[in-house]
């Protein structure tokens, strides 16, 4: 990575602007169910309270329309001080005199915490004045929200125009050297296993990585219009029908690239998968039209997993079926079951891919879980993200 790290700071007596991503779930009462991504901040924010360094920081959390009780960080200060065991000093506004007036007034090692960048509309058009007005209460920047650097927003690449140098943080330097080195030089074979619904949403990601990888697996609700682009009956499954050329096009590719394309060849089947009277597995050419693929069958199991187990490299993105409901989440649970047994490097996109991992108690045994569903799509897209493309480039 070519990019400013915070080990090329120095940070002593400085107000260090930190975007972090405190994005965390919560239940109906405002509760923290998973503080996963506040811990995976915690390095780089204990390093630059270590070194002098007054930490200031930004987030958003979840999709406030303009300022909503719901959506402060009240509870999120909290867990932090819990889980840092610094002092952390809770403001009630991200930009405006209350915040000058508290960054002014700190401390070497001390933590504030700006309220949801995200009650200002500004924020997510990226308004300049209002990214000036952000970096004006710092000295530097650090962005460590490897969750939102796909996005171009005023804390995570407007700032950078205001405060400079701009570096990465542990985090995002982290989750690019491990997808970095998989995508561009990993250990053979590669593997990667793409679910989730949609075709449309991983066309980027299925050509790029058919020229990167050795086996691509793809299971889940978009394994239903490759079934479909083979002439199967799908019956009432996901199907993106604008993209069945697209398919028929990435498996000739596939064949032309020896690049091995596994699709499902046995699946679940039921009528309704929100209330369903009835399931059985069929072959993947055998689905009757009145009815609809929810998961991969215990053969393609058996397949996808002894693919697993000659990988050196695996990348997954996206479950294998409806995995919300626990009997068609098998599958899903197989294959990280199988990850979990792989001696592989073994990396996790995100998203629902990551909740099943964690939900199964197998995180321990992956090599790396990434903190940003969307993020590490447009990664494995080979896109540059625009959070990390504003950082400051190293001499």
């Amino acid at each position: 990575m070519n990019k400013m790290t915070i080990k090329d700071l120095d940070v002593k007596g400085k107000r260090v602007l930190v975007r972090v991503d405190f994005n965390v779930p919560v239940n109906e009462q405002g509760e923290i169910t998973d503080d996963r991504r506040i811990r995976a901040a915690l390095p780089t924010i204990n390093y630059l309270c270590e070194g002098g360094g007054k930490v200031v920081l930004v987030t958003h959390f979840g999709r406030p329309k303009g300022a909503d009780p719901k959506f402060k960080m009240d509870n999120i200060a909290r867990r932090l001080q819990e889980l840092s065991g610094k002092k952390v000093t809770k403001v009630d506004d991200c930009i405006g005199e209350e915040v000058k007036k508290a960054t002014s007034e700190m401390k070497e090692g001390e933590i504030v915490l700006l309220e949801n960048v995200r009650f200002y509309k500004e924020e997510t058009s990226n308004d300049p004045a209002f990214a000036k007005q952000l970096a004006e209460v710092a000295d530097l920047y650090v962005n460590d929200a490897f969750g939102t650097a796909h996005r171009a927003h005023a804390s995570t690449a407007g700032v950078t125009a205001y405060l400079r140098p701009a570096a990465a943080g542990f985090l995002i330097e982290k989750e690019l050297n491990i997808m970095g080195k998989a995508i561009s030089e990993p250990d053979r074979p590669l593997v990667a296993i793409l679910g989730g619904a949609k075709v449309a949403d991983k066309l980027g990601v299925i050509t790029n990585l058919l020229n990167k990888v050795d086996t691509l697996i793809i299971g889940g609700g978009m394994a239903y219009t490759f079934l479909k682009a083979k002439g199967f009956e799908i019956g009432k499954s996901l199907l993106d029908a604008e993209k069945i050329d697209f398919a028929k096009e990435m498996m000739a590719q596939a064949e032309a690239k020896g690049v091995k394309l596994l699709l499902p060849v046995d699946v679940v089947i039921t009528d309704d998968f929100k209330n369903p009277t009835m399931h059985k597995t069929v072959n993947a050419d055998q689905i009757p039209a009145d009815l609809q693929g929810v998961d991969i069958g215990p053969e393609t199991v058996k397949l996808f997993s002894s693919a697993i187990k000659e990988a050196k490299t695996v990348i997954w993105n996206g479950p294998m079926g409806v995995f919300e409901i626990p009997e068609f989440a098998k599958g899903t649970n197989a294959v990280a079951k199988a990850l979990s047994e792989s001696d592989a490097v073994t990396i996790v996109g995100g998203g629902d891919s990551a909740a099943a991992v964690e939900q199964l108690g197998y995180a321990e045994q992956m090599t790396h879980i990434s903190t940003g569903g969307g993020a590490s799509l447009e990664f494995l897209e080979g896109k540059l993200l625009p959070g990390v493309a504003a950082l400051t480039d190293k001499e």
